[in-house]
């Protein structure tokens, strides 16, 4: 077990030290709806048409069967397979910020703007055992128990926040601390369960 300081995957979101803009809040589920479509597009898959033809609808998601495969039998991840899923859970993220009130700037499809998050690329013969993958999902329970009541515990507070926005324009800091706490914790369980950047198993903490 690691120190939270110590854990490989980072994630940090710039506090908006500025008044926030009170409309773009007040509005903010109907104004993110074109890039919440977007983000489906992306991370989801569907078909459309008739007798065997058709188009995709989306395409995508993150990639966690594929890289299982390669690793446990193979051990290699392929680099545009990490890279994806790297790319695409940052995307997510910088919606996730935008509808969590945590920046007033629209979430941008490959700009970082205030949101960081750095996954290692892993050297999968060193870095990584190859069996471990197929229990990884068991080993994160544990996580996702805790980021049930987390998440739930966010949704007030960016209620709470929401507003203090409307009336005073700021973010409280120590709410914004909470919820990229809970977002931190989010993403090393992905990086660690689901994307199998990393063995290290995750700190329980928000630090």
């Amino acid at each position: 077990m690691v120190t939270p300081s110590e854990y490989p995957i980072v994630y940090s979101v710039e506090y908006p030290d500025r008044e926030l803009d009170r409309l773009g809040t007040l509005v903010r589920l109907i104004i993110a709806i074109p890039i919440v479509i977007v983000l489906a597009s992306v991370s989801g898959g569907g078909s459309g048409g008739e007798d065997g033809g058709g188009f995709a609808l989306s395409s995508g998601g993150l990639l966690f069967l594929g890289p299982l495969l390669l690793i446990l039998f193979r051990q290699k991840y392929p680099r545009w397979w990490f890279d994806w899923n790297a790319a695409l859970l940052r995307f997510m993220n910088r919606v996730q910020v935008y509808m969590a009130l945590m920046d007033d700037r629209y979430p941008s499809t490959d700009d970082p703007q205030g949101v960081r998050l750095e996954i290692p690329y892993p050297d999968v013969e060193r870095d990584l055992n190859r069996w471990l993958p197929l229990i990884k999902w068991l080993l994160a329970i544990p996580h996702l128990a805790a980021l049930l009541l987390l998440f739930i515990a966010a949704a007030f507070a960016v209620i709470v926040a929401w507003f203090s926005i409307l009336i005073t324009g700021r973010y409280p800091r120590g709410l914004f601390d909470f919820v990229e706490g809970v977002l931190r914790w989010q993403n090393r369980v992905i990086g660690y369960a689901f994307i199998l950047a990393t063995d290290v198993y995750p700190p329980f903490s928000l630090e």
